[in-house]
């Protein structure tokens, strides 16, 4: 497929136990992706389901690693190296701790900020310098751990505005892969 293919990686934990867990955002930004590209997820030999269609006129794989969060860095390199995929047109879409709830932010690059799946993505690819959905979660609250944090499920408040949000990070995803960077930041960094 080569440059003129995104690969969109939303990154989660596998199974059921884990689907409602702010640490599965990502996973539910695919999924809203997934609908839009009108395609079910398939399982690839890569360790990740995936979804190779069209977003917003343009060619996507859509992808999510079937490995626990911190061992993501395995089924992204395989799917990169697989699909011939550029690092830069390599999009993460992930939770986020330091992004408030609801909020979506995007950058390139940059470290991994103690997630353990950019981590691992990071060390797999070889390098930070892919595009980053960030979807906000929050701090966690009081003294609980961050990790413990984004374990749970989305409290019942969150839960009332968390489709809209995750359909706003979608709307990002799509931004990022039709207009660049900088025109997604300039629409969604300025979203409340």
């Amino acid at each position: 497929m080569g440059a003129d293919v995104w690969l969109v990686v939303g990154l989660g934990n596998p199974g059921p136990s884990y689907a409602g867990n702010r640490h599965n955002a990502g996973f539910m930004v695919l999924d809203v992706l997934a609908g839009r590209a009108g395609g079910r997820f398939k399982s690839h030999r890569a360790r990740a389901d995936v979804l190779e269609g069209r977003l917003a006129g343009t060619r996507v794989v859509l992808a999510k690693p079937r490995t626990y969060m911190n061992e993501s860095g395995g089924p992204v390199k395989a799917l990169r190296d697989f699909y011939k995929v550029p690092l830069d047109r390599v999009i993460v879409v992930h939770d986020e701790l330091d992004v408030p709830f609801g909020a979506v932010r995007l950058k390139q690059g940059g470290g991994d900020n103690g997630h353990n799946g950019l981590r691992s993505i990071t060390r797999s690819v070889g390098g930070g310098e892919y595009p980053r959905v960030r979807f906000g979660v929050g701090r966690p609250p009081g003294r609980m751990d961050a990790a413990a944090f984004v374990l749970k499920d989305f409290a019942a408040a969150e839960r009332k505005e968390l489709d809209l949000n995750v359909e706003v990070a979608a709307d990002a995803v799509e931004a990022l892969m039709t207009g660049g960077l900088e025109a997604a930041q300039n629409t969604f960094h300025a979203a409340p």
